[in-house]
């Protein structure tokens, strides 16, 4: 008789070329943060036409599904991330995560009713931006779950990344409008403000922790050179290691923008854009196992203690891995020099190199989920 992880890779060979197809089908057809309507219909029509049940759009939100499979036991989610970043398209490479995940269902939905566990493949919106992932916590997606899990294409191999909180914000500055020339001292200028806040940051970088992240731009600077502008808006990002020590570091960013304000004789209002991300967690059991399946398909994989935390980014994976047991691993899609959010990875994906780590994530991912299922380790899940 075939082992479990054997018939796991034979189904995952049975599709492999058409996951490699919807892989460039996603890179042609970028989508961003809520707007990824073909990007969702087309994956969930594609775990629909191969025997899941699909719920779609699922949780109240438009370009989230949800495909299952499976009829009792613990549940596995596999977060499917659909969307592309503004102008640079598949530069995160989301369209390798979601085939994976898509690809790792596919692989374990024949042996999911024999080894007695459910499978659900969910189409998680708007990672890049606005967090779709909290949306999803919130209305109940990971309720039932016992584990949940996805890879990352990235630079590097590694087991549990370090993963930084971060805080999204937007910041308007309002001054008042007055003739450049003629009279500039009957003027506010909101753009001065924002120069000062800039200013201000980069003073205070001398006096941030290695992991403490602060950056952003301008989105609305003025509307004439000859009109002292009245009105700035621009984009924050606000990241550090934890939740906690974000809080105190997000109060000093603060501080630096109503400083530049009451400097420039300006207001200003500042407000939230989406959700907090959370740090992430990784749990020991999934990664252990992970890992271990991941050096048997020859794919190493470095802890993330090895790793520079000043390095790290941030997902709304962090906030599932707060809810539910999981792990985040990166897999390297050896394109140095290119990097993350450049368009020569989103490029990147679509090499052979980019195929292997479609095989290699999807492969790992199932094969963890049957040394859960087969060693009955279930309850393991979530121990410190």
């Amino acid at each position: 008789m075939v082992d479990a992880k054997a018939r796991v890779e034979q189904n995952f060979a049975a599709a492999e070329k058409d996951l490699q197809d919807l892989r460039g089908w996603m890179y042609e057809h970028p989508e961003v943060a809520f707007e990824e309507r073909q990007t969702s219909r087309r994956l969930a029509e594609f775990l629909g036409a191969r025997g899941f049940a699909v719920e779609y759009p699922a949780y109240g939100l438009e370009t989230a599904f949800a495909a299952r499979v499976g009829k009792a036991g613990p549940e596995v989610v596999l977060c499917a991330e659909l969307d592309a970043l503004p102008g640079i398209g598949h530069a995160c490479g989301h369209n390798l995560i979601s085939t994976c995940a898509i690809g790792a269902g596919l692989a374990l939905a024949p042996l999911a009713d024999e080894l007695g566990f459910r499978v659900t493949v969910l189409g998680t919106p708007a990672e890049e931006k606005i967090g779709g992932k909290v949306d999803l916590i919130n209305a109940g997606a990971f309720a039932q779950a016992a584990a949940a899990m996805m890879v990352h294409p990235a630079t590097e191999d590694t087991l549990d990344p370090p993963i930084l909180a971060v805080t999204h914000l937007v910041v308007e500055f309002h001054g008042k409008t007055s003739h450049a020339s003629a009279s500039p001292w009957d003027g506010r200028n909101a753009l001065d403000a924002f120069v000062l806040a800039y200013t201000n940051i980069s003073a205070l970088r001398q006096s941030m922790y290695p992991s403490d992240k602060v950056h952003g731009i301008i989105t609305h600077g003025g509307e004439a050179p000859n009109i002292i502008p009245d009105y700035t808006r621009s984009e924050w990002y606000v990241r550090a290691a934890t939740r906690e020590r974000l809080e105190e570091f997000r109060s000093r960013v603060l501080a630096c923008f109503q400083a530049a304000a009451d400097a420039a004789g300006c207001t200003v209002d500042i407000a939230p854009a989406g959700h907090e991300y959370e740090d992430l967690v990784s749990d020991p059991v999934l990664g252990a196992l992970y890992d271990a399946n991941s050096r048997a398909l020859g794919r190493p994989l470095v802890p993330g203690a090895e790793r520079d935390p000043a390095t790290g980014g941030s997902t709304d994976m962090g906030n599932v891995s707060h809810v539910v047991p999981a792990i985040h691993p990166f897999l390297d899609l050896r394109c140095a020099p290119a990097t993350n959010h450049q368009t020569a990875f989103a490029d990147a994906t679509l090499t052979p190199e980019g195929d292997q780590v479609l095989r290699d994530g999807a492969l790992a991912m199932a094969w963890t989920v049957v040394d859960l299922a087969e060693g009955n380790r279930w309850e393991e899940l979530g121990r410190k």
